[in-house]
């Protein structure tokens, strides 16, 4: 009772509601930033390794150089059928898809683009969740063994559509005395996706696997083999067992070796995050500290007056405790609420930036992915729930037990 009339009395009165408001403020705006930041670094990781593991290999069985029946060094694998019956049989492998990859130069009229190139079957095609179920497609997936699927951004870029016929230009085409000849075919474009990542939809180009193997030089031959297992995220506890069964000229190389430095520093820049966010929760709390402060030294003729009363240093405590205690509570709660709903509504936030601003203000060609991420984790919350309570209320014990010590003799002696 005395710590809410307290905290409702005016300055005329010994109050100080407007630092109160301003405390109050300060922690909500603080906790919403906090949740709203760490929403969106979880989105944007879970976005980022979806977007590889739905697209790529898990990881990729390739050969070392060795030298073939003509004496050529290479690394292509003849025996592909072989390796992938091996690979196929380790338990917890889901795919393995034999590959041939290569780059090249797409041409649609005036337009070029430097693509890469996957020749790959059509069953395994359909394993990759992000091209068979992109988050957008044009054409029909089941006619690939009539042309070629491109990604949403080789078709921007070569202004190609469903039905267009791209050439693909092969610089280390065909060899002959007087020379290398670049190797130029036609394909009919007969399905477009949009993987969801920005460098994937503007350069990936899919080709039938026998094409392929005709197009790059590898007859009879693959150049990798994918594999895909059923827990990609613990992709290196398979590199025994995958190293076993491909035989002594296996090299692998899974989507962590390639993305690895890449995920190192978003998880140094999350923590960065979450220490810079937390000092803003810290600074927000001290707002408490000098509300109460104030609030003690106004109130100090009612804490002799009660103490006279025989209320003990602990009920002072506590009556001024409970006062910046609800302060944190109720800041807690409201930029809890503010959070959870911003950050589960940031894509329609950023949709309507873009409609008064008259631009795009998310540029998926510099950050790769084609919306913001957003991910609103329980952990999270509760993270950023109790980090707020455990500032602001330790933030309040230095005011309450100055309250509590205060000599009620000295209190009265010039009222």
């Amino acid at each position: 009772m005395l710590a809410w009339r307290y905290m409702r009395s005016q300055r005329s009165e010994g109050g100080v509601s407007i630092l109160t408001w301003i405390a109050l403020g300060g922690i909500t705006l603080a906790v919403f930033a906090l949740i709203v930041v760490m929403a969106v670094r979880s989105g944007f990781r879970t976005d980022f390794v979806d977007t590889i593991i739905g697209a790529n290999a898990h990881t990729s069985v390739r050969s070392s150089v060795y030298v073939d029946e003509r004496g050529a060094t290479t690394r292509a694998i003849p025996d592909y059928e072989a390796w992938v019956e091996r690979l196929s049989a380790v338990p917890g492998v889901t795919t393995v898809a034999p590959l041939v990859k290569g780059q090249v130069l797409a041409n649609l009229r005036s337009a070029n683009a430097g693509v890469e190139v996957f020749g790959i079957r059509h069953d395994d095609l359909l394993n990759l969740p992000r091209i068979a179920e992109p988050e957008q497609q044009m054409g029909d997936i089941s006619r690939f063994d009539e042309g070629v699927a491109i990604g949403w951004g080789v078709a921007s870029e070569l202004g190609a559509s469903v039905g267009d016929r791209i050439k693909i230009i092969n610089p280390n085409g065909t060899r002959s005395p007087l020379g290398v000849t670049p190797r130029v075919n036609a394909y009919e474009v007969v399905y477009i996706f949009q993987a969801g990542r920005y460098d994937i939809d503007r350069t990936r180009v899919y080709l039938p696997f026998s094409e392929a193997q005709s197009f790059f030089n590898y007859d009879g031959a693959a150049s990798e083999i994918e594999v895909m297992v059923d827990t990609p995220e613990e992709i290196e506890t398979w590199d025994v067992p995958l190293l076993r069964a491909a035989g002594d000229r296996a090299i692998l190389w899974s989507w962590k070796d390639a993305w690895g430095s890449f995920l190192r520093a978003l998880v140094i820049e999350d923590i960065m995050m979450i220490i810079i966010m937390s000092i803003l929760v810290l600074i927000a709390s001290l707002n408490i500290i000098s509300g109460l402060i104030m609030l003690v030294k106004n109130k100090g003729r009612d804490i002799g007056i009660l103490r006279t009363m025989g209320l003990t240093q602990g009920t002072i405590m506590r009556v001024f405790f409970l006062c910046g205690a609800l302060i944190g509570t109720v800041a807690t709660a409201l930029g809890t609420l503010l959070g959870c709903l911003f950050a589960l509504n940031v894509n329609n936030i950023v949709g309507f930036i873009n409609w008064v601003s008259g631009q795009d203000v998310w540029d998926a060609s510099i950050r790769g992915i084609y919306k913001v991420p957003s991910e609103l984790q329980a952990g999270d919350v509760i993270f950023a729930v109790g980090l707020a309570l455990a500032l602001s209320w330790g933030a309040t014990l230095i005011p309450a037990r100055r309250a509590a010590r205060l000599d009620p003799v000295e209190a009265l002696r010039y009222e």
